[in-house]
C-alpha cells in the first residue's frame, strides 16, 4: 500500500510533486486560475492550448485544473486515461446557454450549414457541432470551411469578432455570453484609458463588441500575453479574467498592468486549490467519465479542430 504523504510534514506543493511522479500524473492548468495553481503545474494556456497538450500526453493520468467542460475535452481526447477535476463543481456559465435543440431547429432552416462550436461548451453540444474553435483558431477555422451560412454558438461577442472579419460568411448568431467579459463596458475602458493615457489596451473578443472597438489589440489569452510581451510599449490596460495577470508580470517584470474596472474574475476557476488539487492526486478523483456514444460523437468536433488549426 502507498505511503500516505501528511499534509503537516510537506507543504502542498511538495506533496503534488511527489505523487506526481509516483503516478505518472500530469496537471493542466488554465491561465485564469489562482497563480499556485499555475506554479506547480506542468503546462499552463489557454483553452486551445490544452485541447492540444491533452491530445498528446503520454500520462496515465491528466489532473485538469479548469472549469468541467475542460476537463471534458481532456477526457474526449484520451478516453485511454484517466482524467482528474479538482473541483468538478468549477463550471462555465456560457457553456450551459445553448442547446441540441437549437442546433436542430437552425439545421433544419439553413443549407449549407456549418455549426461552428466555441470550445467553452457541453460535451453535448460539441457532439451536434461540425468543428470547434476556441478565440485564437476560430478565424482560421470558420474562413477555411466550405460553407456559406455558420451558426456560431454559443458566443455571441466572439462570433460577432469574427463576423467581422469574414464578411464573406453569412453568420447566425446565439445569444450566449460569458458573463466574466460581457461585464466589462466601453465607459470601463475609457475611465482605464483616461488614467493611463499612455497604455495600450488588450482586450479579449469574448467581450462586447463595442468594448473591442476601444482596443489596440483583441485576441486570445495566450495572444494578449504574446502581444504585451512582444510590444515595445511598456503599460498596458487588460481586459480579461485577472489569473492572466501573473502570467504577464511573471514574464514582463519590468511593464505595468492595470485592469479594467476592478478587474474580472470567474468564480469556478478561482475554486480550484492546491489542497483540492492533492486530493484529487492522492484519491485519484473526482474523475471525468463519459458515455461512449457522446465521447465518440464529441470527439468528431474537437479533432477537426485540431486538424484545421494546423
Amino acid at each position: 500500500m502507498q505511503e500516505r504523504y501528511r499534509f503537516t510534514e510537506m507543504t502542498a506543493a511538495e506533496q503534488i510533486h511527489r505523487w506526481k511522479a509516483e503516478k505518472n500524473a500530469v496537471i493542466l492548468a488554465h491561465y485564469y486560475v489562482r497563480p499556485e495553481i499555475q506554479e506547480i503545474a506542468d503546462y499552463v494556456g489557454d483553452s486551445y492550448f490544452l485541447s492540444e497538450k491533452a491530445a498528446e500526453l503520454n500520462a496515465e493520468i491528466i489532473v485538469l485544473c479548469g472549469v468541467s467542460f475542460m476537463g471534458e475535452s481532456a477526457k474526449i481526447l484520451n478516453t485511454d486515461k484517466r482524467v482528474l477535476l479538482p473541483e468538478p463543481e468549477a463550471d462555465c456559465p456560457m457553456a450551459h446557454m445553448a442547446t441540441s435543440e437549437q442546433v436542430a431547429e437552425v439545421r433544419a432552416g439553413y443549407d449549407d450549414l456549418a455549426v461552428v462550436c466555441y470550445v467553452n461548451s457541453t460535451a453535448e453540444l460539441k457532439a451536434v457541432s461540425d468543428v470547434c474553435v476556441t478565440s485564437s483558431n476560430a478565424q482560421k477555422i470558420v474562413k477555411a470551411l466550405p460553407q456559406k451560412n455558420i451558426f456560431f454558438i454559443p458566443d455571441q461577442n466572439l462570433a460577432h469578432f469574427i463576423a467581422g472579419q469574414l464578411p464573406e460568411k453569412n453568420f447566425i448568431f446565439h445569444t450566449g455570453y460569458c458573463p466574466v467579459h460581457h461585464d466589462v463596458r466601453a465607459e470601463d475602458i475609457a475611465e482605464a484609458k483616461a488614467e493611463h493615457p499612455e497604455a495600450l489596451v488588450l482586450v479579449h473578443p469574448e467581450c462586447r463588441p463595442e468594448v473591442v472597438s476601444f482596443a489596440d489589440y483583441a485576441g486570445s489569452t495566450a495572444g494578449i500575453l504574446k502581444f504585451a510581451s512582444e510590444s515595445s510599449c511598456d503599460s498596458f490596460i487588460i481586459g480579461t479574467e485577472q489569473g492572466i495577470f501573473y502570467q504577464l508580470q511573471k514574464r514582463n517584470p519590468e511593464k505595468k498592468f492595470y485592469p479594467v474596472g476592478g478587474g474580472q474574475i470567474c468564480p469556478g476557476m478561482k475554486e480550484i486549490t492546491l489542497e483540492k488539487v492533492l486530493r484529487a492526486l492522492e484519491r485519484e478523483k473526482p474523475e471525468v467519465e463519459m458515455e461512449d456514444r457522446l465521447s465518440v460523437a464529441s470527439r468528431r468536433s474537437l479533432l477537426r479542430m485540431l486538424e484545421l488549426s494546423r
